[in-house]
């Protein structure tokens, strides 16, 4: 016969191990899969493709009434008559000096910085690609012109070239990106480059040769499939960088015009009252940090994926 205390152990064990058990096995889903950045990304996208739907008003619509309002959470989120009835709602993440709803802003700048930054890197990793690829397979004085363009483009400060080029042409969408792109093909040549030296003498690219394969096969049936992964880990490692770049320019005012939301943009707005309105500023900011911090952490992972060494280290 069980005693009470027995059946009591046998009843309470399976409970504990399946308490300690599931906890253990989402950390270890965490760990091997980038969920958190995956999600974060996920919801900047959203915002990006239904920014007409989640904003709650024109992010260019001026109110001097509602200059520097403050967040929801500092007051009601209703403005109200002194019959105590409901107006208007008030701005859910405050108001810049203009009286522009920040949220909207945010929301809006969300789809030009992810739409400017994913269009250079895309462009820039064909170009940057192309010109490796071609240099390294070819070599010889097309090879050398390469790279002693890219050793003067590199030793060129960029910041320099930016604003000449916004006081000779102006400021646009476009001409950011043009820029975003130069920076980004000129830092991938080199290492597409190098890993082609490598790739031309492998024993399967010899035998396609032999057999008579031109040389827009060789580069783009046989050397391609062995540069993309470099070339997919490179540039979710940059785009980061390149959201930095953009909104750095447009804080110094010679990046994206002022009548479009930005990031960095709205940053460079609420400088002047960080004492008293600290929140024009703040949010930019942040999406900032969790669009450069997520695609960091999506492009490590990426990597250790791709790397086989590390990739057996990981499992």
């Amino acid at each position: 016969m069980i005693s009470q205390s027995e059946s009591t152990d046998s009843t309470t064990v399976p409970a504990r191990f399946t308490l300690t058990r599931i906890p253990r096995a989402s950390w270890r889903f965490i760990r091997r899969w980038p969920v958190i950045p995956v999600v974060i990304l996920s919801v900047l996208l959203i915002f990006a493709v239904f920014a007409p739907l989640i904003a709650t008003n024109d992010p260019n619509h001026q109110n001097l009434r509602r200059s520097l309002a403050r967040p929801f959470w500092y007051n009601e989120y209703y403005e109200t008559d002194p019959l105590g009835q409901k107006l208007e709602k008030r701005h859910i993440l405050g108001a810049d000096k203009f009286g522009r709803d920040v949220f909207s802003r945010v929301v809006f700048g969300t789809r030009v910085s992810l739409a400017v930054a994913i269009v250079s890197m895309a462009s820039g990793t064909i170009l940057g690609a192309w010109a490796g690829i071609t240099s390294g397979f070819y070599g010889g004085l097309f090879d050398e012109l390469m790279t002693r363009f890219v050793d003067v483009w590199n030793a060129l400060p960029f910041l320099l070239i930016a604003l000449v080029v916004s006081i000779t042409v102006g400021q646009g969408v476009m001409i950011m990106m043009v820029l975003l792109i130069m920076l980004t093909w000129v830092g991938l040549v080199r290492n597409v480059r190098a890993e082609v030296l490598s790739l031309k003498t492998r024993d399967y690219v010899l035998a396609a040769r032999v057999a008579g394969a031109s040389d827009i096969r060789l580069m783009y049936k046989h050397i391609l499939p062995g540069v993309s992964n470099l070339l997919l880990v490179l540039a979710s490692l940059r785009v980061g960088g390149l959201i930095l770049t953009e909104a750095a320019l447009s804080f110094l005012g010679v990046g994206i015009p002022s009548r479009i939301p930005s990031w960095g943009q709205m940053i460079s707005d609420g400088r002047d009252t960080l004492d008293e309105a600290w929140w024009i500023s703040f949010f930019p900011g942040l999406g900032i940090f969790l669009t450069v911090m997520s695609m960091n952490f999506l492009g490590d992972w990426i990597r250790d994926r791709m790397d086989p060494r590390l990739r057996q280290l990981a499992d």
